[in-house]
């Protein structure tokens, strides 16, 4: 006989070796109190069809909990593709990006999608919900589900099989059909029962459960330009023929990294000149004074404002930058959050009416002395720096708050010109597996964080929920607010920042809760294969968090 230690009840559970882990919540439901659809085994996350035969530290995740949702997710596509397979015989199913509250699919093939289409896939998905069918896992040779997978026709994970070799690989199989998915999935279809699919665009969205309201599907709403920035780049993947990590580890394999990272950075430098190229027209005809530059965390807005100002200085404007950071209030009036810290990423952590007063004098063309925050002492200091704006001056205010109208209500909205900065990643792993914006962004913070911040990757896994819930009440609300929008994704970024990543994360104990996510990204980026940074120039966006800019930041 052997225990398992339950962090949920927070009490040791006897079971027999081999026993899953649902048998495990089987025996122990009444004290769990709900459903779980995945746990965290050693702080790793599991099917419940895992096995133990030794004692483990057991934490049962629910829909909504830790990895419950990616989870939830992932067996969501399965059943989309189950579907598609049936109601779109022999057309090929791509899950493109998340958006709108939802995901973002198309199918590939003679089929324009309408709303008898969406309906035909829901009831399809929903007959599956309610055959509680199971979503069976396999671990076997590659050599042997090479075969299984050429005739589903699923070209795109052969290309990352042949790049990746390994030796086994994991998949799954639903009535019938073949999946890969790095992570695990739900036990049976019951499982997943709140979604809804509707057109949208060229396609349609699948929609998962609300996270506010997990009993409902999650509402759509309008991303005009954020749908726009994303097929604008995804136009650019077909031209570059790499839209999935096998085909960019074909260019890797092939010597041929520095013709694409040439390509994606003169993009970047195309998008930031037609975006200046914008600013100058508008600052000509007698607006666009002070431009807004806004974004969320490690989006590279620093960088962006920098090369942005350069490209406005091609069009005989002269930027000044100003720091929204030396506009928080003194400490003692910080707002804190429900738990008591201090919320720096609230709006209201900043002097708005020293703030607007400072502007107006500015736009008015008085000289305005500029204060400095000393986050030693959590004040605002005044060192004597003064700013007038002459002929030609425009204002550079970078900020996560920068879209906000509520920011410079104070201000004329002529005199405005917003940009929205986002690392909107069109790369996918296959055509079922995107790789998430929110990853990539913390892949990069956490290179940065421990490089210049002197920040574990376990500390900044571990504030990562907070500040994404910051992102959700302060930024992403007022995006599509935006003059512009700049994509600060590189389709080659991954295998750069691939061994900085990965010897970062190696750093994450395995008796953290952090670890579960430091292995989860560890696992993702061995689909890539490295990237050697030398061919990066100095100006590259990616040198915020790797290094080697020549830029001050």
């Amino acid at each position: 006989m052997l225990s398992i230690f339950c962090v949920n009840t927070r009490q040791y559970v006897d079971i027999a070796g081999g026993d899953t882990l649902a048998d495990i919540a089987a025996a122990i439901s009444g004290d769990l109190g709900f459903e779980p659809i995945c746990a965290r085994v050693n702080n790793k996350t599991e099917g419940l069809d895992y096995a133990a035969y030794q004692p483990k530290v057991v934490e049962f995740n629910g829909r909504c909990d830790a990895s419950g949702p990616r989870v939830y997710t992932r067996s969501l596509c399965m059943m989309l593709y189950r579907a598609v397979t049936d109601v779109f015989p022999g057309e090929t199913l791509k899950i493109e990006h998340s958006i709108s509250h939802g995901y973002y699919c198309r199918i590939e093939g003679r089929t324009r999608i309408d709303a008898a289409h969406t309906e035909a896939l829901l009831q399809r998905m929903r007959s599956l919900t309610a055959a509680a069918l199971p979503f069976e896992r396999h671990d076997r040779l590659t050599g042997d589900i090479i075969p299984i997978f050429r005739e589903q026709g699923l070209d795109d994970k052969m290309d990352l099989l042949d790049t990746t070799r390994p030796l086994y690989t994991t998949y799954y199989t639903l009535d019938g059909i073949a999946d890969s998915y790095y992570g695990a999935l739900a036990p049976t279809t019951a499982h997943i029962d709140t979604y809804n699919i509707v057109p949208y665009k060229e396609g349609f969205l699948l929609l998962g459960f609300d996270p506010e309201n997990p009993a409902v599907p999650a509402e759509p709403i309008a991303q005009e330009k954020m749908y726009r920035a994303f097929t604008d780049y995804l136009r650019f993947n077909t031209i570059t023929g790499v839209s999935t990590v096998g085909q960019l580890n074909k260019v890797v394999e092939r010597h041929a990294a520095p013709e694409i990272i040439n390509v994606a950075e003169a993009l970047h430098e195309k998008s930031l000149a037609s975006i200046a190229a914008d600013i100058a027209a508008r600052y000509a005809a007698g607006g666009a004074r002070i431009v807004l530059i806004s974004g969320p965390s490690s989006s590279g807005k620093t960088t962006a404002t920098k090369r942005l100002g350069i490209q406005l200085m091609t069009n005989l404007l002269r930027p000044l930058q100003i720091s929204l950071d030396d506009y928080f209030v003194d400490r003692e009036r910080t707002p804190r959050q429900p738990d008591g810290d201090y919320d720096f990423e609230s709006l209201y952590a900043l002097d708005l009416e020293q703030f607007n007063a400072d502007l107006n004098a500015i736009l008015r063309g008085e000289e305005v002395e500029l204060p400095s925050y000393n986050f030693e002492l959590g004040r605002r200091q005044y060192k004597g720096n003064r700013v007038r704006l002459g002929e030609g001056s425009i204002l550079l205010i970078e900020g996560i708050h920068g879209l906000n109208p509520e920011l410079t209500a104070g201000i004329d909205d002529s005199a405005k010109y917003r940009v929205y900065v986002s690392a909107l990643t069109t790369l996918s792993i296959d055509n079922h597996n995107w790789v998430p914006t929110t990853d990539n962004r913390l892949l990069r913070r956490i290179i940065r964080d421990h490089k210049y911040r002197g920040t574990s990757a376990a500390e900044t896994i571990r504030r990562w929920p907070s500040v994404r819930r910051g992102e959700e009440k302060w930024i992403f609300p007022y995006q599509e607010n935006a003059d512009a929008m700049f994509n600060s994704s590189l389709i080659f970024e991954l295998g750069v920042i691939k061994d900085y990543a990965e010897n970062v994360l190696r750093t994450v104990p395995n008796d953290v809760p952090e670890y579960a996510e430091a292995y989860r990204l560890r696992k993702f980026l061995s689909y890539f294969l490295p990237i050697d940074s030398a061919a990066l120039p100095s100006t590259s966006l990616l040198r915020e968090f790797i290094g080697g800019s020549s830029f001050h930041y």
